[in-house]
């Protein structure tokens, strides 16, 4: 969208009239135009997402590998933080943050440019007190481990590597708020080049601090809440000084102290909805390790939810595509439009998953080997990437599902459907066949795989059912209460 467009759209009226939104809806049937036009918008949208996701998801993956090579002690401190860190802080961050789904891709569907920045500047504040009592959580970490009855020795690794990563919760506050900010105006390159160049700079700084300081295992940490700032700070540079975002930032405002309790009603069922979801995978390796032979159980669904994590990239691009142009279309009162990028980002994904799935079954002889050399491991791990096949596969059309209902504001009914599919359902039913049929870790992925199925089927319901010109007329209202506010402070 080019800077003159912008500038009439600012003078625009907030969205078309509900009468003329109306006869939009009932033009008839999508022309074939359209169709390929969403199609590779979608694609320049997710592909960047895709780089983006794998390069801030490899920041992890090189931190563990360089303390791997320290010994079994600073591994299992490390891989048991990272995970501490997630379910603790991470996984709730940006849960909160996808609230801006919403908020940023209907204000700017609607041509409501100022109030994106607005709407970044009261995320961030929300975020960063948040990240406070989070941080005191990871500054105990090492108790809290030894308290749930993890071994003392790796919990207390654990902990001094979860004390040293604090900085990163507040840096990935300040990273989420910004790639949200962009991502719903559809300016996804920056990301790509901010997190490429992070990576690039942790691959040296990680293994500057693990090898040749005295910090071992624990530069790990340190070189992740560098390169996590680094990537903040990047962006944070970009959003003030690129032409692009000239609209869209207009600089500090008091009126992101306004609305507050708004944000915090949607942005609170953005966090459960996600870490719901994430906690259930993390509890898998947990439960596995009172499972009988209780290494191998742990290392091979350790190795299972790692390449799980690994192709859950590519859905979870294409989940922000559909969050990003359903959220645009109900804010520029559209809802033939939200609806046919629903469909698009549907059977994209789709195809995505057969893709994916069928590479890990053929290959699934030979992945074990890239973690391990035992043979007992790489068997048993080739058995169950048929599971991880098939639950990527379902989870491809639950991630665009969710994708959806963040677009149109609907995070509150999320949260109860995962809710009800991982713990109502899923995990119960993981235990009875990990533990009542004996069946061991590859139970516990059954229920997953269960708990995924019954996920995207309830959100399907939900998205085949929704009035898409009620949705539009629910955006107006809240583009307009954000303005409204706005002009009352």
């Amino acid at each position: 969208m080019d800077a003159e467009e912008q500038r009439g759209g600012l003078e625009s009226p907030l969205i078309p009239d509900p009468q003329e939104h109306a006869l939009q809806s009932r033009k008839g049937l999508l022309n074939k135009d359209e169709i390929v036009e969403e199609v590779k918008k979608q694609l320049l949208l997710a592909g960047p997402l895709v780089s983006s996701n794998f390069l801030l998801f490899g920041m992890q993956v090189i931190s563990v590998m360089y303390v791997g090579h320290l010994g079994e002690l600073s591994l299992a401190g490390a891989s048991m933080a990272t995970s501490f860190a997630s379910v603790t802080g991470l996984s709730l961050i940006m849960g909160m943050c996808s609230a801006l789904d919403t908020f940023c891709g209907q204000s700017y569907g609607a041509k409501q440019y100022r109030m994106l920045g607005i709407h970044m500047q009261r995320a961030m504040l929300v975020l960063l007190l948040v990240s406070i009592p989070l941080a005191t959580i990871w500054a105990n970490a090492g108790r809290i481990l030894q308290f749930l009855g993890q071994d003392p020795e790796i919990s207390a690794a654990a902990g001094d590597y979860a004390r040293l990563m604090i900085p990163c919760i507040f840096a990935y506050a300040i990273l989420q708020c910004h790639a949200r900010f962009l991502q719903t105006q559809n300016n996804v390159v920056p990301m790509i080049v901010s997190t490429g160049t992070a990576t690039l700079l942790h691959l040296l700084i990680c293994w500057l601090l693990v090898y040749k300081t005295s910090l071992g295992y624990k530069g790990a940490a340190v070189a992740n809440a560098i390169t996590y700032w680094i990537n903040a700070l990047l962006l944070f540079l970009y959003v003030r000084i690129s032409p692009s975002c000239k609209s869209t930032w207009t600089g500090f405002s008091k009126e992101a102290f306004h609305g507050l309790p708004t944000f915090l009603r949607l942005s609170i069922p953005s966090a459960v909805m996600l870490s719901l979801e994430i906690w259930s995978f993390e509890m898998l390796v947990l439960v596995s390790g009172f499972l009988p032979n209780p290494k191998l159980e742990t290392s091979v669904l350790s190795i299972s939810l790692n390449t799980c994590a690994m192709a859950y990239m590519i859905p979870l691009a294409f989940s922000g595509a559909a969050s990003t142009r359903v959220s645009n279309q109900l804010g520029a009162g559209q809802p033939r439009l939200a609806r046919l990028a629903a469909c698009v980002s549907l059977c994209l994904v789709v195809i995505e998953g057969i893709v994916v799935a069928a590479v890990m079954i053929l290959g699934r002889k030979v992945w074990g080997y890239c973690y391990s050399n035992e043979k007992q491991v790489v068997n048993y791990v080739s058995e169950m990437l048929i599971f991880v096949a098939i639950s990527h596969f379902v989870d491809g059309p639950q991630s665009v599902l969710s994708g959806v209902i963040r677009g149109s504001g609907q995070q509150k009914i999320g949260a109860y459907v995962n809710l009800g599919a991982y713990y109502l359902l899923g995990i119960p039913i993981g235990l009875v066949f990990a533990f009542g049929l004996h069946i061991g870790g590859k139970g516990l992925w059954i229920g997953i795989v269960v708990a995924l199925f019954v996920q995207a089927l309830c959100l399907a319901i939900i998205v085949i059912c929704t009035d898409w010109d009620k949705e539009v007329k629910k955006a107006s209202d809240r583009v307009h209460n954000a303005v409204s506010v706005g002009d009352v402070s």
